[in-house]
Formats: structure tokens, sequence, C-alpha cells
């Protein structure tokens, strides 16, 4: 059975970028636009990891981030945080948060399926 990942980003061409990366790897993918839609899926399916952005509109990421960690049943899923920021300030609110990642725009898919395969267990 394949492994869900959840794809949080607010460009439609960077989600469809990752899908087909994450896909032709073997996993399943769903979609959110923003941490908003993002909490709305958040409905007792099994996802085995979170892949969001920082800046998005409606719920950024580090708040996305912390309600997650909030959640009874996903407080407990890795997050990886995939942005163009790189500040070290960010970094440190994301590990505060509870990101187990940062990974940054543009990625390399090699380096992004690194980082998921060391995060999901088998």
């Amino acid at each position: 059975m394949a492994k869900t990942i959840l794809v949080v980003d607010d460009s439609t061409s960077l989600r469809l970028v990752v899908k087909m990366t994450l896909e032709g790897a073997g996993y399943d993918v769903i979609e959110a636009a923003d941490g908003q839609q993002a909490l709305a899926l958040l409905d007792g399916r099994k996802i085995h990891l979170v892949l969001s952005d920082l800046n998005m509109p409606v719920m950024n990421g580090l708040s996305l981030l912390a309600k997650i960690k909030q959640h009874p049943d996903y407080r407990f899923t890795p997050v990886i945080m995939l942005t163009t920021e790189t500040a070290e300030h960010l970094r440190q609110q994301g590990r505060e948060c509870g990101s187990c990642a940062w990974v940054v725009k543009p990625f390399e898919p090699p380096q992004l399926l690194d980082a998921i395969a060391r995060l999901i267990l088998p």
C-alpha cells in the first residue's frame, strides 16, 4: 500500500511538479492550496507526511505546522517545509513548531525524495 503525502502550496504549478515527483516514486498525493484547506483534509485518513510551503495566503506554513502538532491524530506526522525562505530564524521557528526538515526551492527531486524517505517509516 502506497504512503500518502499531503502537499500544501499556493502555487498550482509547484504542486503539479511535486505531485509528479512523488507519484513517480510510488507515493499517493493529496493537495491543498493553503493551510486552511490542508486542515480540512486532516479528517482521520492516514497521512504519512506533510510537505508544506511557508508563505501562503489564508494560513501560512508555520501556523499550519503548529495546528498539525496540536491535532491528536496527526501530532506525530512528520512535516517538511518546502520553501524559498533560507533565513536561519525562520528555520529555527520551523524547528520550534515541529518541522522535521527544511527543503529550499527550487529543489532537486532526489534531494526531496531522500528527505521524505528518511522520515516515512517503511
